[in-house]
């Protein structure tokens, strides 16, 4: 039975899914708003977890690619308190994927992009509407005017998803601020940051604050501000001396992090669903990734978005004459996995801005001893 298959977004799930698709010989069309693949920046990296990012990167037959990008290394994790002093310093061991490797966002995403045909995806496509047909599936309305028909309609279109719409009216909530900087060529320009950040991840924990720096494969250094969400502008942090009166009385070598930005704070709110969003099955369509389960960024959504398209895939192709049976079990299965992993990261993200954040920190990243085993 040929099925037109639309996925709104070209973000890793929707690539994802496409991918994997393709593989079992079923055609899906991206629509993806940007103009091309280097129209904007994609951020910074992110860790690839087995159960989940690494287990779909081998559904998408790319786990020998993902290898090649991806820097073990880049698994190492300091955490320090204001004052500098070391609270956390993790090692991974050195050339193993047998943890959560990094690999930076754009690299994850070209190597998905290069597997999938030319006509798989339409750039310059940003979703304004999907309006039901009566013979089922819907028609899609791009800005512009394109339009297009399709089947089955995936909504793969992060945080502000037109998708989600059609089939659940859930708000989203202010959990954070973050404001981002980036440093370039900091091994030339900036060697003391360097060795500061080394080649994973360095956070400094404050009372209501994080500091944060992330190496990337270019060479250059990604910082993170982390703040509460309050009812500051966001404006009110778009210059590096803002930024710096919040961390008034760090250490010196930490907020030369921010000082060395190349170009001013870029600040934006940080917003979750809550945990728990479900909706009631609608024929010829479905949610992945952020449109169906936005929670806040400590280390789970790219994953879960991967899985989501891994999953999903498996069951159109296990039963691609019905795909409303195949996204109903999909769904089902999605929303028992996700329910309590978006109430963890929820957690995690209070606890990252609670007043005693660093010692909370520091307890959840050191292994608990076991209890022995009881006697007979």
């Amino acid at each position: 039975m040929l099925m037109r298959l639309a996925i709104a977004g070209g973000g890793l799930g929707g690539l994802a899914l496409a991918r994997i698709l393709h593989r079992h010989g079923i055609e899906a069309v991206v629509y993806e708003r940007e103009a091309s693949r280097s129209a904007r920046s994609q951020g910074g990296s992110l860790d690839l977890h087995p159960e989940s990012g690494q287990r779909a990167m081998a559904d998408a037959g790319l786990t020998g690619r993902f290898r090649c990008e991806a820097r073990p290394e880049g698994e190492e994790h300091r955490i320090l308190d204001p004052a500098g002093r070391t609270l956390v310093h993790h090692k991974p061991q050195p050339g193993s994927f047998s943890g959560r490797p990094e690999i930076d966002r754009a690299a994850l995403r070209d190597l998905l992009l290069d597997s999938l045909p030319g006509d798989a995806l339409a750039w310059q496509h940003r979703l304004v509407a999907a309006t039901p047909r009566p013979d089922g599936g819907f028609g899609l309305t791009f800005d512009g005017g394109h339009r297009a028909d399709c089947d089955v309609l995936v909504g793969a279109d992060g945080a502000r998803s037109v998708v989600r719409s059609l089939l659940t009216n859930a708000t989203l909530s202010p959990v954070a601020t973050l404001v981002e900087l980036s440093i370039n060529d900091v091994d030339r320009r900036h060697p003391d940051l360097a060795d500061l950040v080394g080649p994973g991840n360095l956070w400094c924990v404050g009372v209501n604050q994080i500091l944060a720096a992330q190496r990337l494969s270019d060479g250059s250094i990604r910082v993170g501000v982390s703040l509460p969400a309050d009812d500051r502008p966001l404006h009110a942090y778009r210059s590096k001396h803002a930024l710096l009166d919040v961390f008034d009385g760090w250490d010196p070598s930490l907020t030369a992090l921010i000082e060395a930005g190349d170009r001013p704070p870029n600040p934006r709110r940080i917003e979750a669903m809550p945990a728990g969003t479900r909706w009631a099955h609608r024929p010829g369509i479905t949610l992945i990734g952020d449109a169906a389960h936005l929670m806040p960024p400590v280390g789970e959504g790219a994953n879960q978005a991967m899985l989501d398209a891994a999953e999903l895939a498996a069951q159109l192709a296990a039963n691609p004459a019905d795909p409303d049976s195949a996204i109903q079990t999909y769904e089902e299965a999605m929303f028992t996995r996700v329910h309590p992993i978006a109430e963890m990261s929820a957690r995690v993200q209070a606890m990252m801005l609670s007043p005693t954040a660093a010692d909370d920190i520091v307890r959840f990243f050191t292994p608990q001893p076991t209890e022995p085993a009881p006697a007979d």
